[in-house]
């Protein structure tokens, strides 16, 4: 027998709907919790320009996908009714949506895995239909709607298990969740640095869902996924809206072609239509001049000499401002973008725990517990020790030191006699086409933006800001060296925090 999908699909928009928190759902979600079943809700999948929304989806790690449609049809309604597959029907008809359901999945499935995925279901819930009730309809009807299809008002927790379990076993293996539904729903799909792929979590799925309204802030550590979550937010708020205009703040020239890359590489894999010059990712100064462009008023070189005069000619640079690394920013053009931006939406991102945030991002997924090393000692010497050390069981491009300008030059003139390795000096004013990222890198604290490294070395901490260590601190996946060599305020407040 065809069951024939309960959705209707092909919406030109994503419509919303919230499931009753009724006696029923309470025991689905009970069931799906007890047997480590994944249940999805009101969630929209993407493929080409096409968009397709699913009220309740619950994946079954053994069987497969099952597709769920909330239906009101009471007894009354049902017995004098009949139950039509065609999308037009009369009044006494009642709609089971098209077979196409199954259709759209697979096709996406196999454009993106180059098979049809896994196999699916589909249930319905009937909040205002008892078993008994269901007895009492005519055949043509229980035909097209099966009893171990059906959700009842009635239905016992241990009744709705075994109509989930009473599936047949899939001929072949099935993919983990991440590559089911990962694939499925790519607004919640993150690649990770080694190129493997991961879901969303909860919290980072409510950011990238959420409606921006004002100003807000996300905060969370390094490690966190801020910035893939803001990348998926900006490719979904496109999805939604392609008018929409969106431009995200990065500090420097090469995070700002970092994050691109990032971007092109979700857009093209997921095989989605997003205008790509719809999310523009640009540096302060550049954003500043536009604004001054627009003023026809010279090119500003220092972000720091935003005046008075240029705070007071408020416009709306875009419909959606994001500024990643915000706490790295000076304060003036943090105040400088909540000014022109405040009959729009902003959205400031920090890495460190604000509690009046109103987005946290409480889990890191670093792939160690971070050590730090404190080393008093001639930091220059140090430096090279321990870089030579490292070098005996690492790749250079394993090693990141950070330093003020002096230190970087002084360090890389010594390096090419001390090591074999090639070291480079980093220039994040430079784009990313241009640098050669795959040896030991040497930079400043104004350049680490978007970098990251298993072993990260510190230098010239006295006179460097707390935010800007600390930033540096949280690159290092494996470990941090923190050299000095001489005790400072700056130590003293690292100690007490980290040793």
């Amino acid at each position: 027998m065809n069951i024939f999908s309960f959705f209707s699909i092909f919406r030109k928009k994503p419509k919303t709907l919230s499931l009753p928190d009724s006696l029923l759902i309470k025991k689905l979600k009970e069931v799906c919790k007890k047997n480590s079943f994944s249940i999805y809700e009101n969630i929209t999948i993407y493929h080409h320009t096409q968009n397709f929304f699913i009220p309740l989806l619950i994946l079954n790690p053994n069987r497969g996908i099952c597709l769920f449609e909330y239906k009101e049809w009471s007894y009354d309604d049902l017995k004098n009714s009949t139950i039509s597959k065609a999308t037009n029907q009369d009044s006494s008809e009642k709609s089971l949506a098209f077979e196409k359901t199954h259709e759209f999945i697979k096709q996406k499935f196999n454009e993106l895995t180059h098979n049809d995925g896994v196999p699916i279901y589909n249930y319905l819930l009937m909040e205002n239909l008892n078993s008994d009730e269901y007895q009492h309809l005519n055949d043509s009807i229980k035909e097209l709607l099966p009893y171990q299809k059906i959700m009842f008002n009635d239905s016992l927790e241990s009744e709705i298990l075994q109509k989930l379990k009473n599936l047949p076993l899939p001929t072949s293996r099935m993919p983990d969740e991440v590559h089911i539904m990962g694939n499925l729903l790519v607004q919640y799909l993150i690649f990770s640095k080694d190129g493997s792929m991961n879901l969303a979590t909860d919290e980072q799925i409510e950011f990238i869902e959420s409606t921006t309204d004002g100003v807000e802030t996300l905060s969370g550590s390094a490690h966190s996924g801020k910035t893939n979550s803001i990348i998926l937010k900006a490719i979904l708020e496109t999805l939604r809206n392609p008018e929409i205009d969106i431009v995200i703040i990065e500090p420097t020239t090469l995070s700002c072609d970092i994050l691109k890359q990032k971007l092109l590489d979700i857009i093209e894999y997921a095989i989605i239509e997003v205008d790509f010059s719809s999310i523009e990712i640009i540096t302060p100064i550049e954003l500043v001049n536009r604004h001054l462009n627009k003023l026809k008023k010279p090119p500003l070189e220092v972000v720091l000499n935003i005046d008075e005069k240029l705070m007071r000619k408020s416009f709306d640079i875009a419909d959606l401002i994001i500024c990643d690394n915000a706490n790295l920013l000076p304060i003036e053009f943090i105040d400088y973008l909540k000014h022109i931006q405040k009959k729009s939406s902003l959205i400031l991102v920090n890495e460190y725990g604000d509690e009046d945030a109103t987005y946290r991002f409480e889990k890191s997924f670093k792939p160690k517990k971070l050590k730090i090393i404190f080393k008093q000692a001639n930091q220059h010497a140090k430096a090279l020790q321990i870089i030579s050390n490292l070098l005996k069981e690492n790749s250079s491009q394993d090693i990141l030191v950070v330093s003020d300008n002096i230190s970087k030059r002084q360090l890389h003139d010594d390096l090419e006699f001390f090591i074999k390795d090639k070291t480079v000096l980093l220039d994040s004013s430079n784009n990313l086409l241009s640098q050669d990222l795959d040896n030991l890198l040497l930079c400043s604290y104004s350049q680490i933006s978007s970098m990251n490294s298993k072993f990260v070395i510190l230098m010239d901490i006295a006179d460097t800001s707390l935010n800007e260590i600390e930033h540096a601190i949280n690159l290092a996946e494996e470990k941090a060296y923190v050299l000095y060599e001489e005790e400072s305020k700056n130590i003293k407040t690292l100690k007490e925090k980290y040793d």
